[in-house]
């Protein structure tokens, strides 16, 4: 018997490096009109990015069925395994309740954790339930730490653009034409499971700073326990620029930093060019 981790591809993680850490991968679905994908299994976030900028339409996404997790509980219980299944916050999609429905019958075996987070915030939580497994914990032990770690869990981030958001409903059309022209940044972040908006920046090195700041404000990052940057689109060009601009945040803590790319379930609304940090406060 083994202990499973089922994962959802709203974590950013893909399918080669969930099967690098050996986890169950649930992808979301990604739509471009009549075109159905699989997030991280048949479009790439590359893939997902170039589909983007050529379409010049703002995509849909949907979340894995209850179906598709009871198919997979099916088979961890006749494997005669256990799981813990991390799902993106149950506050910005209906994938925990998904997992939820499909739970009837399973009990004994599966565990589900909403870690009220998405993107790299849900990565890391997911690399910290790595971490534990490979340590001989149990999938109950596993979701109770997760349960506790997950309030110290912190996401930030930079958008570059607002037509994305625009484009999804979730600004006006006029607010996105004077902060194009003023090259307005909203900065946000994820709070108790939801997306809030945290201010507004004036061109990149405005954001960078904000970030920077509101690291800070947190408490400054455990480096004891997993952390990730991330960009979205086809380069990170800014996001180095981020790292230049915050060196000392990372300065004697890491000679190296891991860097993950964000995927079609947040890049659906940021576009391209956004960058973020997600880790856990002190």
């Amino acid at each position: 018997m083994s202990v499973r981790i089922v994962v959802d591809s709203a974590s950013d993680l893909t399918k080669e490096r969930a099967d690098a850490m050996n986890l169950d991968y649930m992808p979301l679905k990604t739509i471009f009109g009549e075109e159905e994908y699989l997030d991280g299994v048949t479009l790439s976030h590359k893939e997902f990015y170039e589909k983007l900028i050529e379409c010049g339409t703002i995509p849909t996404t949907s979340q894995v069925s209850p179906h598709d997790f009871e198919t997979k509980f099916k088979e961890i219980k006749e494997a005669g395994d256990t799981a813990v299944v991390i799902c993106l916050s149950s506050l910005l999609s209906g994938t925990y309740q998904s997992a939820h429905i499909a739970l009837d019958g399973y009990e004994d075996c599966i565990t589900l954790v909403d870690s009220l987070n998405v993107c790299l915030g849900e990565q890391i939580l997911i690399l910290y339930a790595v971490q534990l497994r490979d340590q001989g914990f149990s999938a109950e032990e596993i979701a109770a730490k997760l349960d506790e770690k997950k309030q110290e869990v912190c996401v930030l981030a930079v958008f570059d653009t607002l037509e994305y958001l625009k484009q999804g409903g979730r600004i006006s059309r006029t607010a996105a034409w004077a902060g194009n022209v003023l090259s307005i940044k909203p900065v946000i972040a994820i709070e108790k499971g939801e997306v809030v908006f945290l201010g507004k920046a004036r061109g990149s090195k405005s954001g960078n700073n904000i970030l920077i700041q509101e690291v800070k404000n947190k408490g400054g990052i455990d480096f004891n326990m997993p952390y990730m940057l991330g960009y979205s689109g086809l380069d990170d060009t800014l996001l180095q620029k981020y790292i230049k601009d915050s060196a000392d945040l990372w300065a004697d803590h890491a000679s190296t930093l891991p860097i993950s790319t964000i995927g079609s379930t947040i890049g659906t609304h940021a576009g391209p060019g956004a960058i973020c940090v997600s880790f856990f406060h002190k």
